[in-house]
Order: C-alpha cells, then structure tokens, then sequence
C-alpha cells in the first residue's frame, strides 16, 4: 500500500485502535471475548478464552451448517450471525462475554451482530 494513500491511513488507524482496546479487553473461562472480524462481503466472529489461547466457539456467513440467505442485506445477515453464535455458545454453557469490536466502529454490522448475540441470550 502506499503509505499517502487514504486506505492505508485507514487501516492504520484501525490497527491502532484495535491494540487499544485489545489492552483493556482479556477473555477469562469465567468472560471470554467475543472478536468480530468484518470484511467486505462477510463477517465473522468468535468467543475466545485468551487464558489458554483457544476458540471456543466460532461463527461467520461462510459457516458451512448457516444457510444465510444471500438476497438478505449485510447487516441482516450480520444479526442471524449473532442469534447463531449465541445458540451455540449458550449450548457450552457460555452465557457471558466481553465484546471486542476489533477497531472498527460499533455500528452498522458490527452492532447488528451483537444485537443479535444479545437477543439471543448473551450478555455483554
């Protein structure tokens, strides 16, 4: 990338915000963290014990068992993804997270998914 370019100034700003707020956030068994990843066709999220370094439960539009229907807008998509990844997490006994937002901002999908994590039964 070229470093005048406004993509570049954009990523760098979102990677400086995510080392911010991955400074206070810290997943425990009791609380893990629940990571977004948002690209620009899907989103993705996991819940993540950072004690022992390991995926507890993972999520995304690309999932092989969620039949997300395409015709959907993103941030529709974005809100099953949340109901889904709640179920499944509330299945482990998973009931409590931390919401790690990754850098980008809470709105649009990001904040669709966790609206749809907190419908579903998990509390942030």
């Amino acid at each position: 990338m070229d470093k005048k370019s406004v993509s570049y100034k954009r990523y760098k700003a979102r990677a400086k915000r995510r080392l911010a707020i991955r400074g206070k956030i810290f997943g425990t068994p009791e609380m893990p963290r629940l990571a977004v990843f948002r690209s620009l066709k899907n989103i993705s999220a996991q819940i993540i014990d950072d004690t022992t370094g390991t995926t507890l439960v993972s999520f995304s539009t690309i999932s092989k068992n969620l039949k997300v229907d395409k015709s959907k807008k993103k941030t529709e998509q974005s809100f099953e993804v949340g109901q889904k990844l709640a179920e499944i997490a509330l299945k482990k006994g998973i009931k409590k997270v931390c919401f790690d937002r990754a850098g980008y901002l809470f709105h649009g999908r990001v904040k669709a998914l966790a609206t749809g994590a907190r419908k579903a039964g998990l509390e942030f």
